[in-house]
């Protein structure tokens, strides 16, 4: 099924009689594979609004990703939160939908300042598992009402409702970028340059580490955007602030920056390399005490250490029980990206996962919105 109206989504969903599969471009297939009729997003296109003047952009949900950083890129604009590409990871095809980096949360690395896909959000509508049609939210960021719910349906997988329209605060691009960058740290040193560096007042737009980076090589990477002689001043003074660290050298090219960062944010060590990738929320200081209890992982760390992608490789001992046991009672969560769907999301407090199922069955009651997909739907 594949809607091209809101009125005609309202329809199948309300006439459905079963479980259905809800996908937008279907780059992201994570998490259990629900068992129902596809009910895909990509007939419902287009920008709908955009005002770049008041930094805002409303599109329907199946609108494809790269045409919605066209648009923004021709104003001299972008979508900040900086959302990754799955597919070379997940080894996917097709087109990303911006209602797909809304309904899965997709950030990257800049998340550390400017925060999360869903504190872009500004308005959503969405048809809920009853065919109803809600509006929630404003087009404009003057205007902007029920956000708690707007900010809920970014990261619910199409289990409360399906998108068929976003509103978003979009931000101008940067004149120019800086990389601070320092070979052969470990882990624990890296993560302690990288909070020093986030503590400061300099503005660090990006940090992270790689155990290996593209030359094989640890890499300790510091962002910095903005115009040049603020970059430069401020790259100076970060690199007098970590001298304890080591001498940081700073690469601005453009092309070097970009593919950089591209690379950590799409997790291209571990996109052609065999074996399970889990995505850790941690905080930093616990970061690399967990991945050395992880013995035979490889990891890169980014947002300075709070996000962990893991690479478990074939036959590794590391089992799910395992990893969620390094994290232990730290606070943070672990999500399978690549491997056997049945283990894919952290198992839920009992308060958490009763708050789960009132939600759904608020929003789902008939349980036809992809059922399984985060949990038993009990």
């Amino acid at each position: 099924m594949i809607p091209e109206t809101e009125a005609e989504l309202a329809t199948m969903i309300a006439q459905a009689e079963g479980p259905l599969r809800i996908q937008g471009g279907g780059t992201r297939p994570i998490g259990a594979p629900v068992d129902g009729q596809i009910l895909s997003t990509t007939g419902l296109t287009g920008i709908e609004l955009y005002e770049p003047g008041a930094l805002t952009l409303v599109a329907r949900a199946g609108t494809p990703l790269a045409e919605v950083e066209a648009a923004l890129d021709a104003e001299g604009q972008r979508l900040a939160f900086e959302p990754m590409d799955h597919r070379p990871l997940l080894n996917t095809s097709g087109e990303p939908t911006i209602g797909g980096v809304v309904a899965a949360n997709v950030s990257g690395p800049r998340r550390i300042q400017v925060g999360a896909c869903r504190d872009h959000l500004l308005g959503v509508r969405f048809v809920d598992g009853q065919g109803q049609i809600i509006k929630n939210g404003g087009r404009v960021m003057k205007n902007v009402t029920g956000y708690d719910l707007v900010k809920l349906m970014a990261g619910s997988y199409g289990t409360l409702g399906v998108l068929s329209e976003v509103s978003l605060k979009v931000l101008p691009k940067t004149h120019m970028t800086g990389v601070l960058l320092f070979e052969g740290l470990s882990d624990t040193e890296a993560v302690k340059a990288l909070s020093v560096a986030l503590g400061s007042p300099f503005e660090v737009t990006g940090g992270a580490h790689l155990q290996k980076g593209m030359d094989g090589a640890p890499v300790t990477m510091i962002r910095l955007e903005g115009f040049e002689n603020s970059v430069a001043y401020r790259a100076g003074e970060l690199q007098k602030l970590l001298a304890g660290f080591g001498d940081f050298m700073l690469e601005t090219d453009p092309d070097r920056t970009r593919a950089g960062w591209r690379y950590v944010r799409d997790v291209a060590p571990f996109q052609t390399r065999s074996g399970d990738v889990w995505r850790l929320s941690v905080k930093p200081s616990d970061a690399p005490g967990i991945v050395a209890a992880l013995s035979g992982a490889e990891a890169i760390y980014d947002w300075g250490g709070g996000l962990i992608w893991l690479l478990v490789p074939e036959g590794s001992e590391l089992t799910a029980a395992t990893i969620r046991a390094a994290i232990g009672g730290t606070g943070g969560h672990a999500t399978l990206i690549r491997g056997n769907p049945a283990e894919v999301f952290q198992p839920l407090s009992p308060a958490v996962a009763a708050l789960q199922r009132g939600l759904r069955q608020k929003f789902d009651p008939r349980r036809i919105l992809n059922p399984g997909l985060m949990g038993a739907d009990t």
